[in-house]
């Protein structure tokens, strides 16, 4: 098998992973965004939630930190720790989030390599 028939074959194979990638991802996805969406928008889940701030908010108060400083980190934590902050984190690149880097690099290799 020549070279440019082996190139062509992985571009096959790797056209076959992503479309059965894409075949799950399109019946997954769909079920856990209504998961996560029950989960978000479930009364005691924010009760509790709201609970879990105020008490991080007062410790930090408490042990007399500067009431706007405490604001602050609350709030950072409550990004953190929430379903929506963590996904929004996540869909947006944030700091934390290597996924999307890892893809870009992904695709840069493999643009590279047909070269």
């Amino acid at each position: 098998m020549s070279h440019d028939d082996d190139k062509k074959e992985k571009h096959r194979t790797d056209a076959d992973e992503v479309r059965e990638i894409l075949e799950v991802v399109s019946v997954e996805i769909p079920k856990l965004l209504e998961s996560l969406s029950k989960q978000m928008y479930d009364p005691s889940n924010a009760e509790n939630m709201g609970k879990s701030l105020a008490q991080f908010y007062k410790q930090l108060v408490d042990a007399g930190m500067d009431e706007a400083k405490a604001a602050q980190l609350t709030e950072k934590y409550m990004t953190s720790t929430s379903i929506g902050g963590i996904i929004g984190q996540a869909l947006s690149g944030g700091k934390d989030s290597d996924i999307g880097k890892a893809i870009k690099d992904k695709i840069k290799k493999e643009i590279e390599d047909d070269d």
